[in-house]
Formats: C-alpha cells, structure tokens, sequence
C-alpha cells in the first residue's frame, strides 16, 4: 500500500496576539508605576567626642517631642507638617541663610519626625545641623 502524501501547509505560530498582550502588560506596567523623586540631605557628620560643643547664640533649636510635634525657639507649631515646619523655619530666620540648626528630640521620638526636621531645613537652605544628645545617667 502506496499512500499518497498531502502536501500539508508548515505549520506557523502566530505571534501577532502574544506581541498585543506584551505591549498591553507593558504601557499598564508603565501607567501604574509611580515615580518619586528621592530627596536627600547632604551630611558632614562630626567625630566623636566628650567634650560638649559650645551653643552658638544665634542657632535656631527645634525641639521634638515623644509625640512628635515640633517647636522652634521654644515656639510651639500648630501640627507635624512639613510645610509647617518650613514655614516656622523661614520666620525664624527672618532673612539669616547661615544659622546653625540645633536638632534636640526626646528618645521616644519617632525617627520619622527627626528626619522631617532635617528634610525641613535642607530645604529652607540650612546646612550646619547639629543633633544633641546627653550623657547616660551612669556617666554623671
């Protein structure tokens, strides 16, 4: 028995539908991507030391409580926001664009709040900070 061959057309994989749905997953991909401009604040940290650093007497002093609010100069603020606080900032500094920044936080204080505070006066324009702390009790 002598079968005869069909001549059978190649078999093809279309890939018309595969190239739609990738472009489709990739415009959605790029549509709900959202994109955040990272801020930083450029620090030149200290050495380490025992001996306390004098207080200069035009520093503006921004204190943060346990909870997280903020007062500049002993001057309270109205809430946590950022724009507040840069707001406060600008006051304080009534036209100065050098003054030390001295960061004093409770050691409750979320970090979030303190780096608020850095970010805050980055932004105003300061870049001498300083963050206080005090020696442990057993030290004293």
């Amino acid at each position: 028995m002598n079968f005869k061959r069909q001549n059978r057309e190649p078999v093809e994989v279309n890939l018309t539908p595969l190239i739609d749905i990738v472009f489709l997953l990739l415009i959605f991909f790029m549509v709900s991507t959202t994109f955040t401009k990272e801020n930083h604040l450029n620090l030149d940290l200290p050495e380490a030391s025992a001996e306390a650093a004098s207080q200069p007497d035009a520093a503006l002093e921004i204190i943060i409580n346990a909870q997280g609010d903020y007062s500049i100069n002993n001057q309270a603020l109205v809430n946590q926001q950022l724009d507040t606080l840069k707001r406060g900032l600008q006051k304080a500094l009534a036209g100065r664009s050098d003054a030390p920044v001295i960061i004093t936080a409770d050691a409750n204080t979320p970090h979030q709040a303190v780096v608020r505070a850095m970010d805050a006066a980055g932004q105003v324009g300061l870049v001498n900070l300083s963050i206080t702390t005090r020696q442990p009790r057993s030290e004293r």
